[in-house]
């Protein structure tokens, strides 16, 4: 069996054009549905995040749905993860990248992370990101500042799911726009679509409703 670093935003707010904090975090569903996925098929998950802070989970990703607040609790490694930094790459066999607004804030300028898929990507390594998880590509440069994904076919949260998620008028940069604008070939389907695109080993997932479709095509990847 393999083992699979999930990479989980630890931003509790994401700070939009106006100056002001918006409370967010990692979805849950993009989370925990592929996490189970993974594990269920005999596969270890370790969780890293910037810092070794614990991530939460966006409020509006739980609701009162209190059994699914629970399942998150109980995700080994969730209240202690790893330090992003210290991560060996050698020691997995694939990555994984949740979403949530909270990569918008750290993981799209998070060094380590930026490192850590430029590493991946040249060595084949399956990398599976999904919804705002994408953000985290933008902070994988090479030395003459190009993004490693340039030319790299994902999909990611679009500008139209942004626009009627009622977030898109105060956000600093739109996901779907400044991929395409850094060199990235975004694939979009309709809002709200269960979407994947696979470019070789770049595994991506368009929203949270692509949560469990992402995570089978890394588990094919794994088989």
């Amino acid at each position: 069996m393999s083992t699979v670093l999930f990479v989980v935003s630890a931003a509790r707010t994401w700070t939009l054009s106006d100056g002001s904090a918006h409370p967010t975090g990692y979805w849950a569903e993009e989370l925990l549905v592929p996490h189970r996925l993974l594990t269920a098929a005999g596969h270890d998950v370790i969780i890293a995040t910037p810092g070794g802070v614990a991530p939460v989970a966006d409020e509006g990703s739980i609701g009162d749905d209190d059994a699914l607040r629970e399942a998150l609790a109980l995700v080994p490694g969730i209240t202690a993860p790893r330090v992003l930094a210290d991560v060996d790459l050698a020691d997995y066999d694939a990555v994984f990248y949740p979403g949530g607004h909270g990569p918008m804030q750290d993981l799209a300028h998070d060094e380590a992370s930026g490192a850590l898929i430029v590493r991946a990507l040249d060595a084949g390594l399956p990398l599976a990101l999904v919804c705002h998880g994408l953000a985290a590509l933008l902070a994988a440069t090479r030395a003459d500042g190009s993004l490693a994904a340039a030319g790299r076919t994902v999909t990611a949260f679009t500008d139209a799911e942004e626009v009627q998620g009622g977030l898109a008028d105060r956000a600093p940069w739109l996901l779907e726009s400044t991929l395409r604008a850094r060199g990235v070939i975004v694939d979009s389907a309709e809002p709200w679509a269960d979407h994947v695109v696979a470019d070789g080993d770049l595994l991506s997932g368009q929203n949270p409703q692509s949560s469990s479709s992402v995570a089978r095509a890394l588990l094919a990847r794994l088989a």
